[in-house]
């Protein structure tokens, strides 16, 4: 397990377009999510402890934010050869015993990781209606012990798109598990 920090986001650049299939069986791209206020990605697996111990808070955030208009969409696109719990057949087991809420989609061939510029898991993106990147940072200010979150970063950052707010130019990087490129890439 390689400690992974994710570099500061280009506050502005335009979501990058994206096709990928779901877990659900379903193929999901950038367009069919067009009326959402604000789209929040995240690169996500099952394997990483960074990932289990936020994955929680990270859904229950979802089903906070989803009525208020926010899409949220996880993204594996780790190369499962090392880690069998990434294969699809078993993302697709912890998407519906976490009861996700949202598309999990599968970046089988790594290219929308690297059309993101996403370096580990998890790795959280936030885009305001335009599409626009206001947010690129942890998920809050305790990735081990929820009991000790005094700042929700993602959630803060998501009520400045909904309120119509500019993006706050102090971001955290968020930290895990680099994201497992397929050998030789």
């Amino acid at each position: 397990m390689a400690l992974t920090y994710t570099p500061p986001g280009e506050l502005g650049s335009p979501c990058p377009d994206f096709t990928l299939p779901g877990v659900d069986g379903k193929t999901y791209s950038l367009k069919d999510f067009a009326d959402a206020k604000a789209l929040v990605v995240a690169f996500i697996c099952n394997h990483c402890p960074y990932v289990q111990a936020i994955e929680d808070r990270f859904i229950a955030l979802a089903k906070e934010l989803t009525p208020k208009g926010v899409q949220f969409v996880g993204i594996c696109a780790n190369d499962p050869t090392d880690y069998p719990e990434d294969r699809p057949e078993e993302l697709k087991k912890r998407w519906l015993e976490k009861r996700y809420g949202f598309p999990y989609l599968i970046d089988e061939e790594q290219e929308i990781a690297r059309k993101f510029g996403a370096v580990c898991t998890p790795d959280f993106y936030v885009f305001n209606s335009a599409r626009d990147l206001v947010y690129r940072g942890r998920l809050d200010d305790s990735w081990r012990n929820p009991e000790r979150v005094k700042r929700q970063e993602l959630k803060e950052a998501v009520l400045r798109v909904l309120a119509g707010q500019p993006p706050d130019p102090a971001q955290n990087p968020s930290m895990g598990c680099s994201i497992k490129w397929k050998k030789g890439d």
